[in-house]
């Protein structure tokens, strides 16, 4: 039975509207994705449509672009493009990602740093992180102005920066990261270690000082409370710390292995052999398994140590001089049996 006119018109506008339909569906939901992981997308100032779908391609192993492309111009994702970086999970719908690009919608970046001793090493690792150059992080660190108004001084600064994971946008400003670090530090700070700290009467600035002295004399983990709790011992008769690694610091080298006389004569506020109590500041950025230590000092009698004659990393701990000078006697023995002169 042959079709009306008014039915064949009926059925192409039926076909039509499931065409439609079916392009609109593959629009929305079809993605030209094939990473099988998540996968970031960094976009930096000055990039293009084209640039960015470069990019696309190599993160997101994309093989045919028009789809993209197509979204891209309708949806009206043109320069200046809104910078950040922005993660790409497994499956996701052209539609979603040009929408999220467009809006801006970026994915926060964890930070990461730990085994560094200095600001300059700190903002050199954060630069490898974010957007921000090592340059402009290193002024927005070390501003005088910030330093006096987050409550420090030129020496006690370095405490802000305690090494652990955080999280923030990628093009954070250098000042917005700073600023990110000091809300990080006050939290570590809680009333807990607070009160921990002041239990060995010492502020948090004072309980991260020793700690960084603590760190640069030991790298062993399960030995870092038994040297903090010789300091106690000494800063509570006001006895000398004799700390070489404040020594080291004071003559910027800490790859030091031998003290001579001339170092230990150095005129420096961080000369712990010349100078009683606590140096003005840390002599490193210091870590949190360091300033737990501290905290958490072990209680014993002991006021001497002397790194061990065997090199282990450890050291021979005594309550008498006289059993020190035997320790330390033994050390320098080995140091010359090794050819260790400085």
């Amino acid at each position: 039975m042959a079709l009306s006119p008014r039915s064949r018109i009926l059925l192409g506008v039926a076909a039509c509207l499931v065409a439609a339909f079916i392009f609109i569906l593959i629009m929305l939901t079809g993605s030209s994705l094939r990473n099988e992981e998540a996968v970031s997308l960094y976009i930096r100032p000055g990039d293009t449509r084209d640039t960015v779908m470069v990019q696309l391609q190599r993160v997101g192993e994309i093989r045919k672009t028009g789809r993209l492309t197509f979204l891209m111009k309708r949806l009206g994702y043109k320069d200046p493009l809104p910078e950040g970086h922005y993660l790409i999970e497994p499956g996701v719908s052209d539609f979603s990602l040009v929408r999220r690009l467009k809006a801006g919608q970026q994915s926060p970046v964890k930070l990461t740093f730990n085994n560094i001793r200095t600001v300059e090493q700190l903002a050199a690792r954060l630069s490898v992180q974010l957007l921000a150059d090592s340059a402009a992080l290193y002024t927005a660190f070390t501003d005088t102005a910030w330093i006096r108004e987050a409550g420090f001084n030129s020496e006690t600064y370095r405490c802000v920066f305690l090494p652990n994971t955080y999280e923030s946008w990628w093009n954070a400003k250098p000042e917005k990261v700073r600023a990110m670090l000091l809300r990080e530090y006050q939290k570590f700070w809680d009333e807990t270690r607070v009160k921990a700290a002041s239990r060995h009467k010492l502020t948090p600035v004072e309980a991260q000082i020793l700690a960084s002295i603590v760190e640069e004399e030991t790298n062993k983990g399960d030995e870092m409370s038994k040297v903090a709790g010789l300091y106690l011992n000494r800063l509570s008769i006001e006895m000398l710390l004799q700390a070489d690694p404040t020594l080291k610091y004071a003559a910027g080298d800490p790859s030091i292995r031998r003290l001579t006389k001339n170092q230990i004569a150095i005129k420096s506020p961080y000369n712990t052999y010349k100078f009683n109590g606590l140096p003005p500041g840390p002599i490193r950025i210091t870590s949190i398994r360091a300033i737990e230590a501290v905290l958490n000092a072990e209680r014993h009698s002991y006021l001497y140590m002397c790194a061990k004659a065997d090199f282990s990393g450890y050291h021979a701990f005594a309550t008498t001089y006289a059993q020190h000078m035997k320790n330390a006697s033994a050390y320098h023995k080995a140091l010359n049996e090794r050819g260790i002169l400085e």
